[in-house]
Parts: structure tokens; C-alpha cells; sequence
């Protein structure tokens, strides 16, 4: 019988320069790589037996893909369905885990506040639903439909009668829009909010600087300085940010605050200022608003939903749309609970979900104090009020005179009445000069002259 003929490939030339390109790819699956190489050498009319010493492999090997790729192209070169091993668990065996994991352990006796796979393996194991099981192996069978017992996101009731009215005040504040009407150029919306607890600590001893083959030495030991409170305004449409520290909260540190906007250009002659706080103790019900209006006859004290600190949802999440379809709001994730809606629908309010994940929060200044806390507060020790105020006031001035906002076309809040450079192209190769901000916490880049 004579010998078969080992199988010819032509390539065109739009063909052959994928295949050059796949072949010398730095990203794409070694094993597609040998393949293509493989076609490569066959095109170039190379023999089985010298195709798999170029490439270590063997003689079959290189028939296979010289075979498959001349029946089916580029196709051809993907793996093939495999049936893998077979499953050691039956599908009751793989509900039952299922069910399991989406019932809390109370319900099951178990002491445990939230499952985990370890645990649910262990438990698994003690039913006598299989004899064994790993924790990857119950993770894997979670994964496939998406279960993650370990995971948890709080919610909570509206108490609040008049929710969506206080709710939609708010959100048309956000969209420039009062009483039906828009806002004028010279009417502005601040929201503030209050971060407490701000831990004052002292180490013990002085902290060691690095040396060579030596790490920073940081002392365990500190004293507490007792705790501080920070509290922002937030300017929603220019982007600006006032802070003021206190040694606690409450009316005057909160007047305060609202002192140092008030009496600040454009706010100080402007129209109107609408303030959107939460229900806290510095500026809660009717005697906080008569307040300020008779401190300011040009603030608006507006409030949140009561047991509602974060009252908002961010406007762009809805669009030019927006303003029209907000007279309720629950957040769209799959864990959001049915009673939301019932309370929703009981009084008359259409719901209309958000696109997930779609932020908790309000209020613009959330974002902010967020920000701050993960930026400088989570990374450096507070001494004292002297030393928070001096931290925050740098933080501060570097928000709004350097950092780009998308929604101001990378300008910083202030570029107005700042002489800001203009926007500087990293890929120029002259050299870009290094500030650091906060002991270079924080790092500013401006080209060199």
C-alpha cells in the first residue's frame, strides 16, 4: 500500500499576514502560537519530520495541525470539546449544596453569622449528603450560579411619610431644577456632610526612617488624642470643595462652616444657595432653617429624607432622561429586597430602578469625604485638631486648584480665577517635574521650564 501524502497548504497573502502575526504574538496561548508556526513551516513546504525538530514536537503533532487546518482553516487550530471527568457528584447531590448555601445557618443550627466554603463543606460532609467534598469544589458549584453566601449588603425601611418629595426636591436640586423651574447662573447648590470620629493618635515613640537593608520602623504603641470631626461643603455644579475641623459637631461648628461659603465670592453675592444637609442633630427640623435664613436671607436649608443621610442617586446614571422619571428610586440589584417595592407601590409611587451597581449614597459630598478618608485619612495619623486642620486645608487647595474634573474638561473647580497651565501631554518628551502634596501623599505634575 503506498504511503499517504502529507497534506498541502497554500496561503494568501491577507492569510499569511494573520498568521505572522499570531505567530510572533507576545499575548496570545503558546499552544495557538506553535500551531500557527506550524501552518507556517507547512506553507514553506518543510517536511513533517523537520517541521517537528524546528519546533520540538512530534511527528503526529505536526500531522494533526497540518491536517486539520487544511480541512477547516483558522478554525481548525481551536481546541475541540472535551467531556472531561466525569462528575463525582449527582445534580440532587449539587442542589443540595446549593440549597444548603442559600439558607442562613441560624435556620440550620449552625453558630455562624454567614457561610463560608469551608464551612459549608464541613457541613455538607456532617448531612451525609457525600462523603467528601472540598471547599474549591463547593466554591465552583456556587460560582455557577452566581451564590456568594459570604457576601452581605445591608438595607433598611423608609420612615420617612414624606420620602419622595423630600427625594425628588433634592434630585432636582442636583439637575438645576427648583419648584419646576431651572436655576440661574448666579444660584448655586452646596451639599454638606459631617465625618466623625476622626481618631487623633500620637505614637509612643518617634518613627525610624529607613536605611540600608532596613525598613521604616513605625512604634506600636500610641495615645489617643481624643477623636475630631471634619465637616465639607460641597459645591455640586463647580466642583469645589470648603472644609472646617471642630472638636465636635453641633450647630456652631456647623454655622461655622456655613460662614466661611457665605462670605466667599460668587456665593457671598449670589442669588440664592441651596444647602441639601441630612437630619443630624447640627441642623435638624424648622429652627435649623429659620436659622439660616436669618443668618443668610439668601440660603436655602434643604433637607433629606428623614433616616436618609444619602439621599441621592447620581443624575448622570439617568441621563438627559432624567428629570422626568425620578418619582422613586430603589437600588436594582438582585438582593434588594421585595418589601422596597410593596412600601413603594402601597403609596402610589412608581419605581424605577437604576442601572446596578448604582451608588447608596447622595449626596455629592459623600464622594468627597469618601475620598478624603481613603486618600489621607486611612494613610496617616492625626495628632490633633491644628494638625487635621492643616492636613485638610492642603487636601483642599490641591482639590481645587490642581485636580482635573471629567465634568469640567480636566480642568480643576477653580480655573477661572486660577492662572491654571494649560493641560500638559505626557507623551512629550520634555521632562515633568515632580510636587508632592502631604509628604507626597498625593503628587503634582507640571512641565518643566
Amino acid at each position: 500500500m503506498p504511503a499517504p501524502h502529507a497534506r498541502q497548504i497554500t496561503l494568501a497573502a491577507a492569510e499569511r499576514r494573520r498568521l505572522k502575526q499570531l505567530a510572533y504574538s507576545h499575548t496570545a496561548p503558546y499552544q495557538q502560537v506553535i500551531r500557527v508556526r506550524i501552518v507556517l513551516d507547512v506553507s514553506h513546504g518543510y517536511s513533517n519530520a523537520k517541521i517537528s525538530r524546528l519546533r520540538g514536537v512530534t511527528v503526529d503533532t505536526v500531522r494533526t495541525w497540518r491536517g486539520r487546518y487544511a480541512d477547516e482553516g483558522m478554525p481548525g487550530l481551536k481546541d475541540r470539546p472535551r467531556t472531561g471527568r466525569p462528575s463525582r457528584f449527582t445534580p440532587l447531590q449539587v442542589c443540595e449544596v446549593k440549597a444548603l448555601a442559600c439558607q442562613l445557618p441560624a435556620e440550620t443550627g449552625v453558630p455562624l453569622s454567614r457561610w463560608s466554603c469551608p464551612d459549608l463543606a464541613g457541613e455538607v460532609i456532617g448531612r451525609g449528603i457525600t462523603e467528601t467534598i472540598s471547599a474549591s469544589t463547593v466554591r465552583r458549584i456556587l460560582a455557577s450560579d452566581a451564590i456568594k453566601p459570604w457576601q452581605y449588603r445591608s438595607w433598611l425601611f423608609m420612615r420617612d411619610p414624606d420620602f419622595a418629595a423630600r427625594a425628588s426636591r433634592v434630585l432636582d436640586l442636583y439637575a438645576r431644577v427648583w419648584d419646576g423651574a431651572p436655576l440661574a447662573s448666579d444660584e448655586y447648590v452646596i451639599s454638606c456632610d459631617e465625618k466623625t470620629s476622626i481618631q487623633a493618635r500620637c505614637r509612643c515613640h518617634p518613627t525610624l526612617p529607613p536605611g540600608v537593608a532596613r525598613t521604616m520602623r513605625v512604634n506600636h504603641e500610641y495615645q489617643r488624642g481624643g477623636a475630631l470631626a471634619y465637616l465639607a461643603a460641597y459645591d455640586v455644579h463647580q466642583a469645589q470643595v470648603f472644609g472646617h475641623c471642630s472638636a465636635k459637631t453641633g450647630i456652631v461648628p456647623f454655622m461655622t462652616l456655613v460662614e466661611q461659603v457665605m462670605t466667599t465670592e460668587p456665593y457671598a453675592s449670589a442669588k440664592r444657595v441651596f444647602w441639601v444637609v441630612d437630619n443630624g442633630s447640627s441642623h435638624r427640623g424648622k429652627a435649623a432653617i429659620d436659622r439660616l435664613a436669618k443668618r443668610f436671607p439668601s440660603a436655602v436649608m434643604v433637607h433629606t429624607p428623614i433616616h436618609r443621610s444619602r439621599p441621592g442617586i447620581w443624575p448622570w446614571d439617568w441621563g438627559s432622561g432624567w428629570t422626568r422619571c425620578h418619582s422613586s428610586f430603589v437600588t436594582a440589584t438582585p438582593s434588594s429586597p421585595q418589601p422596597f417595592d410593596e412600601v413603594f407601590r402601597a403609596g402610589g409611587v412608581r419605581i424605577i430602578k437604576t442601572p446596578p451597581p448604582a451608588p447608596r449614597a447622595n449626596a455629592m459630598c459623600e464622594r468627597v469625604v469618601g475620598r478624603l478618608r481613603r486618600e489621607v485619612f486611612d494613610q496617616m495619623l492625626i495628632f490633633n485638631e491644628k494638625h487635621l486642620s492643616k492636613i485638610v486645608t492642603e487636601y483642599a487647595e490641591d482639590y481645587n486648584q490642581h485636580r482635573p474634573h471629567q465634568s469640567r474638561d480636566q480642568r480643576p473647580p477653580l480655573v477661572e480665577t486660577t492662572d491654571t497651565r494649560p493641560i500638559a501631554d505626557l507623551a512629550d518628551a520634555r521632562s515633568v517635574r515632580r510636587h508632592p502634596i502631604l509628604n507626597g501623599l498625593i503628587n503634582q505634575y507640571h512641565r518643566a521650564a
